[in-house]
């Protein structure tokens, strides 16, 4: 397994259905749900065209990131975006979110071990001393997220994501006792004509297509949170890739 490594540069949370999010000092992760207090966390979607055309899709979308480089990239073209503005939950920096696999892992902060566990609402998370152990399903819910999975009908992109997810939950099990909070990325964010709304003719900035024709979509990626615990502006972003073969992301 190899690593890279990069930073925090925000990190960002609402509890409406906003198009941006606001900039935060520390956002919660819990695991199998996503940011605490966002509107976008659950077991099931969230997004609510989504949730339109089928509530009982499971929530791989649970954390959403950018990377800070296509907002300097876009400030060339003359689109002031600034983090967050996008609606992304993680801005990084010095990260190539776009071209890592599917199943990737991300931890956030330091390596630690040990800690005790924190009560919350409706069962426990634990501080980032002791992270969130995944596979817990009594203690942690993404369980629930692949159990939904399994109970729903999903196209074919979804359904590979989702086995990416149940494939980083096992090996993350048996990696030992890595305390961090963690994600798994799932998917590609599929850019919308709000984007638009948000900055007149942005998106085509943020969707295009490669010399062979293929689409390539540039804002951000999505993930579902494997272990809970804070992440703050400036925390460490350590890069876990899946066995090998790798495959690429695809919009889910």
């Amino acid at each position: 397994m190899s690593a890279e490594h990069g930073t925090v540069a925000a990190v960002s949370r609402n509890d409406a259905y906003t198009f941006t999010k606001p900039n935060r000092d520390e956002i919660v992760l819990v695991a199998g749900f996503g940011v605490e207090g966002d509107i976008h966390a659950g077991v099931n979607v969230r997004h609510r065209g989504r949730v339109a055309l089928d509530p009982t899709q499971p929530n791989l979308r649970q954390v959403h990131l950018i990377h800070a480089e296509l907002f300097e990239e876009v400030a060339g073209k003359g689109y002031e975006v600034p983090a967050g503005g996008l609606g992304e939950n993680v801005t990084t920096s010095g990260l190539d979110l776009l071209g890592l696999p599917r199943g990737t892992i991300l931890r956030f902060g330091k390596s630690v071990e040990g800690g005790a566990k924190e009560s919350v609402e409706g069962g426990t998370k634990e501080s980032v001393e002791g992270g969130t152990k995944a596979g817990e399903t009594d203690e942690n819910p993404v369980g629930l997220v692949l159990a939904a999975a399994e109970a729903a009908t999903l196209d074919p992109a979804t359904a590979r994501a989702a086995d990416a997810v149940a494939e980083a939950v096992r090996r993350d099990a048996d990696g030992g006792e890595d305390a961090r909070p963690a994600i798994v990325l799932a998917g590609l964010r599929n850019p919308c004509a709000q984007i638009n709304g948000f900055r007149p003719g942005l998106l085509k900035e943020v969707i295009g297509q490669d010399e062979r024709g293929d689409v390539v979509r540039k804002a951000g990626v999505m993930a579902v949170v494997l272990r809970g615990g804070p992440v703050r502006p400036g925390d460490l972003v350590t890069v876990e890739l899946p066995p090998s073969p790798h495959a690429a992301l695809e919009k889910i």
